[in-house]
């Protein structure tokens, strides 16, 4: 029955406790046998190694609970703003949302940002303030700015009546005040008592509709198309109609399918079903056409045609980055897949699932475009453990015309740090030309900055702060409009040290050459002509040659006799090295490298183009 389904996402800023407490609901709900291994697992739902290196959800996941006579389907959404493509396509089969603020940093940028996507779709919020038994918990100031940030996006009244609930969802324990329960019986109450039964069509005559909202598949039964059903019932077997709408013309596209398997969920897995009614969430195979927006369909009972569904709206890419075949010297050498078309076939293939990319032929391999930095180097990383090899240019913005005028994105940074390191950001951001909407003390004695900058200002910031502050800077941004252009953003770097020969480095050639700047290579590492092997002390680029061996000659002195102490070489991350580029160089990304390159590697040519 419709009425014993409830459908509900969970929202929160990165790292204020979802994924743990969908781990505490799993268990508790008894999905797991007491002896199975989820039991003593956290983070059960992060699937992705690099969810788990990071400690950030990037896709969102479906799950299934059972409790007393309800099916609670729960939707675990990421909570970084670069990911917002996959919260905007699954907050579509939510009916409400459990929103999730920590009780010491209160409401952050991605609370207001997936907060305001859920407001705007008339999900009802029951709140939860998690880690209520941290030593700088501030309850009550929290509640006041939630209150404030309802206040600020409701579109209604209506939705500013919400329920407030304490957890300490580490622990498995909630309650309707902050004396907690020993268990979270009073979540799952909320659930049932709080968030409406799924909005469903009840004209189950004019035919079956499914938004296809996910896509998964596996080497058993190919392709899945998830979504949840919003009229009548979906049945095994059953011939049915994919509905397209193309965005930008507008235009409906129909073709056929039959359903092969039906699938609803239960804990982490599915279970198959011969059919399924509105309401529920579904996984059905055999519609390898699908795509994320579309509508599954069938005909009436009367023969009715089949009707669209409205397709889900994204926002628009911000960030777009050059993706082409690795055209160095030592191209072929570390990766499996190397050539423009598996890259195309690769990247064709992320556009079916990651539906905020956009991607466009430029020269011999792509530009693509998405949400931020994180959102596209994760996608590099992916690839490269794939084993591609590619090569990467630094990120540009995507600008846009509104009424003739190119305007570019902007957006809200809020950064939190030690008082000791003020100065150190004032000045960062004044270089970027960023705009101080305020400064306040927090309750730890922080200071929080708020600035509104240009998202090409804002790229490479997070290095130096994280530099500039010793590692202690907190930093969030979630878009915030276009404004018109005012000027190219130019960032300030030093000049690079770059390879002159061939070779493998050598610990004589590196000995002389730290004394012109930071290395990034130690010795016996094969480099080419034009590689970037390190930053200098100076504005002007250097060809250096760090191939170079001691000559071996009887003669006996001092200052050529004494030991090399070489310093540590400074090895950047995907990201450090994406920020690091400018115009003229390019990152060689190898499953197993990543070097740093001219674009021009020919110094002579280089500074004939350069002038």
């Amino acid at each position: 029955m419709v009425n014993n389904i409830r459908n509900i996402a969970i929202i929160a800023h990165v790292d204020h406790g979802k994924t743990t407490l969908v781990d505490a609901l799993l268990k508790q709900s008894h999905t797991f046998r007491d002896n199975q291994a989820e039991m003593s697992q956290t983070l059960i739902m992060d699937s992705m190694d690099q969810e788990h290196e990071r400690g950030i959800t990037i896709t969102a996941k479906q799950t299934s609970v059972y409790y007393k006579d309800y099916k609670i389907n729960i939707i675990d959404t990421p909570g970084h703003a670069d990911f917002s493509g996959e919260v905007e396509r699954t907050l579509n089969m939510a009916d409400g949302v459990l929103l999730i603020v920590d009780a010491q940093e209160g409401p952050m940028p991605q609370t207001k940002f997936v907060l305001q996507k859920a407001l705007s779709l008339h999900l009802k919020p029951v709140v939860i303030i998690n880690k209520i038994d941290k030593p700088a918990a501030r309850i009550e100031e929290v509640e006041s700015e939630i209150a404030d940030l309802f206040l600020e996006l409701a579109s209604d009244e209506s939705q500013l009546n919400y329920p407030i609930y304490y957890a300490v969802a580490r622990d498995g324990k909630a309650g309707k005040t902050t004396d907690l329960d020993d268990d979270l019986h009073a979540i799952f109450d909320a659930i049932i008592d709080e968030i409406p039964a799924p909005k469903i069509d009840e004209n189950a005559d004019k035919g079956a509709q499914l938004l296809v909202a996910a896509l998964a598949a596996d080497n058993y039964l190919g392709k899945y198309a998830i979504g949840k059903i919003f009229r009548g019932r979906l049945k095994k077997g059953e011939q049915v109609k994919v509905l397209h709408t193309d965005v930008e013309t507008g235009e409906l596209k129909t073709s056929n399918a039959k359903i092969d398997r039906v699938f609803t969920y239960k804990g982490l897995g599915k279970e198959e079903v011969d059919s399924a009614e509105a309401g529920d969430i579904v996984a059905i195979s055999g519609i390898t056409q699908a795509n994320i927006g579309d509508t599954v369909a069938t005909v009436g009972a009367n023969g009715e045609a089949p009707e669209a569904l409205p397709t889900i709206e994204l926002e628009p890419p911000t960030l777009s980055i050059y993706i082409g075949p690795n055209t160095s010297p030592l191209k072929g050498q570390e990766g499996e897949f190397t050539t423009s078309r598996q890259i195309a076939e690769r990247l064709e293939r992320e556009l079916e699932t990651n539906i905020a990319l956009k991607i466009v032929p430029d020269g011999l391999g792509y530009k693509v475009s998405g949400r931020g930095e994180l959102h596209l180097s994760v996608l590099i990383e992916t690839m490269r453990r794939e084993g591609f090899e590619l090569e990467t240019g630094r990120p540009e913005v995507v600008y846009k015309e509104v009424d003739g005028i190119k305007q570019e994105p902007v957006e809200e940074l809020i950064i939190e740090v030690e008082p000791e390191f003020v100065g150190a950001v004032s000045q960062e951001l004044g270089i970027r030309k960023a705009d101080l909407q305020s400064q306040e003390l927090t309750s730890t004695g922080a200071t929080r900055f708020t600035y509104r900058i240009t998202t090409a200002a804002l790229i490479g910031l997070r290095n130096n702060l994280l530099t500039a502050t010793k590692g202690t800077a907190i930093m969030s941004s979630l878009p915030a409009g276009y404004r018109p252009v005012e000027g190219k953003y130019k960032p300030e770097r030093n000049g690079v040290l770059i390879a002159f020969e061939p070779g493998a480095s050598t610990a004589y050639a590196l000995d002389a050459a730290q004394a012109r700047g930071i290395l990034f290579i130690p010795p016996g590492v094969p480099v080419y002509q034009g590689m970037i092997v390190g930053l200098s002390n100076k504005k002007e680029d250097l060809d250096i040659n760090i191939c170079k061996e001691k000559q071996l000659t009887n003669m006996r002195t001092h200052a050529s006799d004494g030991a090399i102490q070489l310093t540590p070489h400074t090895q950047y991350s995907l990201e450090q090295c994406i920020d690091f580029l400018l115009d003229d160089e390019l990152l060689e990304v190898t499953p197993k490298s990543l070097r740093l390159r001219k674009r021009q590697l020919d110094p002579i040519k280089r500074k004939r183009e350069a002038r």
